[in-house]
């Protein structure tokens, strides 16, 4: 919060926080309808702790006994720490990147190309799909959890001069709550690539988008922003 904290002190503009959505984990309905067997996969890509969280939760409402040869292949060392919540982490054989799906690949490298590899998700689609298919990797993407829309009735969205949306779920979040929303003088930031073609898709103006190499985070973006404004 502190860099918001500056942000209103230096413009005199203030801040509301409010999710548009949640993640909740897939139901073992949801689950089933993928065809995904779990110990068919002798690894599992994690990228967030939601998705571990619901992996093992599924596993456990399966029945599901997940073996101690599993590898778990994660996109950085905060996520592989929180496997600790699961399993036995000095029993496992657990490998961390720095964040970017480039470096999963790198970890798997000719050592471990003979796995087969489930990339735990939100969805069926996205970088790490990509470049796993670029290497011609034995994977399968399956999804864990689910965005669910929150009830922003109370919120009076036409009072803000300003929203950041960060994902697709925003966007569909905004109409269902607001279904005749119109975005008049509204100024829209755009956190993320898989968020601009949905807000464009969508007919909404983006005014500021980040992360760029100028401005890696919202706080940033929106400085800059206004900081150009008063110039």
């Amino acid at each position: 919060m502190a860099p918001y904290d500056t942000l209103s002190e230096k413009f005199g503009i203030a801040f509301d926080f409010r999710p548009f959505f949640l993640i909740e984990p897939l139901s073992s309905r949801e689950f089933r309808a993928q065809r995904v067997n779990i110990l068919d996969y002798t690894s599992v890509v994690f990228s967030s702790r939601l998705t571990i969280d619901a992996f093992f939760h599924l596993c456990e409402e399966l029945r599901v006994k997940v073996p101690e040869t599993m590898k778990y292949f994660c996109t950085t060392e905060a996520v592989a720490m929180y496997l600790q919540k699961h399993i036995v982490y000095r029993k496992r054989k657990i490998f961390y990147g720095d964040g970017t799906p480039e470096s999963v690949i790198g970890l798997i490298g000719s050592k471990h190309r003979g796995e087969t590899f489930l990339i735990a998700s939100s969805d069926s689609s996205g970088t790490i799909t990509r470049l796993f298919e670029e290497q011609k990797l034995d994977f399968k993407t399956a999804v864990f959890v689910k965005p669910v829309t929150q009830d922003l009735h109370d919120l009076d969205i036409g009072r803000y001069d300003m929203a950041v949306l960060y994902n697709p779920a925003d966007v569909k979040s905004l109409y269902e709550n607001f279904p005749d929303f119109e975005q008049g003088g509204m100024r829209f930031v755009a956190y993320g690539k898989s968020i601009v073609t949905a807000m464009e898709d969508a007919g909404l103006s983006i005014e500021v988008k980040a992360p760029t190499m100028e401005a890696p985070s919202v706080a940033k973006a929106i400085e800059l922003y206004l900081e150009g404004r008063k110039s």
